[in-house]
């Protein structure tokens, strides 16, 4: 649970000092009018703050908080049975005592500072009922546990979500930290090794002119690309880029691309690796179909996701070839395409037939929707 950890562990010294508590008052008032009927209303507060105690933090959540707001509630409006009516309108403090406000506390961390003013405001509502169905004129009661409860809620739900969000930015931090150290690292083996070996096949093959020219040209390329990859600052890759600005290169004679007028934002990063996807893609295209072949890109946002349609005129892809692609070792579909889009929490669906090949790629915008995306099943 994190950060919240520290917060659970407070509510459960809460309970257990508020339990004390309870069962001092009942002690020094004699037990009550009812001695039995208030001993067991300490019983039950007791079973039930150790069924709180016992699950773990991550379990703290729905039924068993509304559980807790409904067990609290009931020892609270118990206090009749047990008290005299001389000591209800005396003021007397009900035999829960500073025991009712744990599920407030508990719904301010697991929820926030609204369900902690909503918690707040039931327990209220029962302790006012209490008081006003034996008697109690309501203008003369005192409201002060009832806004001390309301702040409480509030001001722990409200300092629960920053520790959250301060504990999240930390692992934001710790993450783009290890990456600048993972990347200078490789960095240094790709300066040593490929980046040298593509700037001179770039310029052997700028000597030797001819075909090897144009492997020359296309090596230099790569260096370029390859180099500024290596070289971008950590922390890059968390800002937002236009994915249609990106895409957009690939527009030829025979490749149409098609986008929105509106920008299509992505995470830098992501929106590099979708692009190289989809320049997977259209290697696949004209390395496997016919000379002349026309291919088409779609982007579009649709429901949180950026979706990018590969389309092409060619033959399709014949049945069973993927699979023996990846048999032999040859894994462009697998990891260029696929293994990118898994990685960003996206899905690919590929169609093919006779008349041509149809790549699918969805892209969740927020990294929140792909770790959801990731809990869904859906489809890759």
């Amino acid at each position: 649970m994190g950060i919240e950890g520290p917060f659970w562990r407070a509510i459960a010294v809460f309970r257990v000092a508020s339990l004390a508590y309870a069962a001092l008052l009942v002690l020094r008032a004699g037990g009550y009018d009812r001695p039995a009927v208030a001993w067991a209303v300490v019983g039950v507060m007791a079973v039930w703050t150790v069924v709180m105690l016992v699950p773990p933090p991550a379990a703290r959540r729905g039924p068993l908080l509304a559980a807790d707001l409904v067990v609290t509630a009931a020892c609270l409006l118990a206090s009749p049975y047990a008290q005299s009516r001389d000591d209800m309108l005396a003021g007397a403090i009900p035999i829960t005592a500073t025991w009712a406000a744990g599920p407030v506390l508990a719904y301010g961390v697991a929820r926030g500072r609204r369900a902690g003013a909503v918690a707040a405001a039931v327990m209220s509502a029962a302790d006012l009922w209490l008081r006003s169905g034996n008697g109690v004129d309501l203008a003369s009661i005192p409201v002060n546990g009832a806004v001390l409860m309301f702040m409480a809620g509030v001001v722990v739900g409200h300092v629960a979500r920053l520790a959250r969000e301060a504990e999240e930015r930390m692992r934001r931090a710790a993450r783009i930290e290890a990456a600048g150290r993972e990347r200078e690292r490789l960095a240094r083996g790709i300066h040593d090794s490929v980046l040298q070996v593509l700037a001179l096949v770039q310029r052997r093959g700028a000597e030797i002119g001819g075909e090897a020219a144009e492997l020359g040209r296309l090596a230099g390329e790569q260096e370029a690309a390859l180099r500024a990859l290596v070289q971008m600052p950590p922390g890059a890759a968390e800002a937002e880029a236009d994915l249609r600005e990106l895409l957009r290169p690939y527009g030829t004679s025979r490749v149409t691309v098609s986008a929105p007028a509106t920008p299509l934002p992505l995470p830098a990063g992501s929106a590099r690796e979708v692009a190289a996807a989809v320049g997977a893609a259209l290697d696949n295209v004209a390395r496997h179909c016919p000379e002349g072949t026309r291919a088409w890109i779609l982007a579009e946002e649709d429901d949180g996701a950026v979706v990018v349609t590969v389309r092409d005129d060619g033959p399709g892809i014949p049945e069973g070839r993927l699979e023996q692609a990846a048999r032999e070792g040859r894994m462009g579909v697998a990891r260029s395409i696929r293994g990118r889009v898994a990685d960003l929490g996206g899905t690919v669906a590929i169609t093919s037939s006779r008349t041509g090949t149809e790549i699918e790629l969805s892209v969740p915008v927020s990294a929140d929707e792909a770790r959801a995306d990731e809990g869904s099943g859906r489809r890759s």
